[in-house]
């Protein structure tokens, strides 16, 4: 199963949207929803989606990240491809949502030759 890479700066942030296919999760430790959300979005993308890159960003610990992404609240997530931002989620977000987002881009940019 995938893994989170971890965001700690803009730099890393900006680095990172430069992958075909990314998903940033933004949330934090004391969150209840964020903590029952992550594993299954990370189920999700590991099951469906195994081109796709996974990033954490922690508000709390970098706000400065959160910020200049406008992220207010948590969890957020951001889906990217080809560097650019496609699809924006926040707090109650179902798997079937999630997976609804991804999958028409994910099919054109991975299984299309």
């Amino acid at each position: 199963m995938k893994q989170f890479k971890f965001i700690t700066s803009l730099e890393e942030f900006e680095q990172a949207t430069k992958s075909p296919a990314a998903l940033f999760y933004f949330s934090h430790e004391q969150c209840n929803v964020c903590k029952t959300l992550k594993p299954k979005v990370l189920e999700l993308i590991s099951e469906n989606f195994p081109e796709m890159e996974v990033y954490y960003v922690d508000t709390v610990l970098y706000p400065e990240v959160a910020a200049q992404n406008r992220v207010f609240t948590n969890p957020v997530i951001l889906i990217y491809f080809d560097g650019r931002e496609l699809h924006r989620l926040a707090r109650y977000i179902g798997m079937n949502q999630l997976y609804d987002v991804i999958a028409k881009p994910y099919e054109i940019m991975f299984e299309t030759a």
